[in-house]
């Protein structure tokens, strides 16, 4: 999933430079829908790998 988010960042980063806006925008609006998913699935697994491996009182 972050292989995704760094070619659509630098596909919006080329179509920035070469003008064309349009492209870049529904680029980098991608990128960012997949960095705002991969951190939500990032935090999630962080919880569930803390909660299994809990220490028992």
């Amino acid at each position: 999933m972050l292989g995704w988010l760094i070619l659509f960042l630098i596909i919006a980063i080329i179509a920035g430079i070469l003008g064309f806006t349009g492209i870049a925008t529904a680029a980098a609006g991608i990128a960012q829908i997949i960095f705002y998913l991969f951190i939500i699935l990032l935090i999630v697994s962080l919880v569930i790998y803390a909660s299994k491996t809990g220490k028992k009182a």
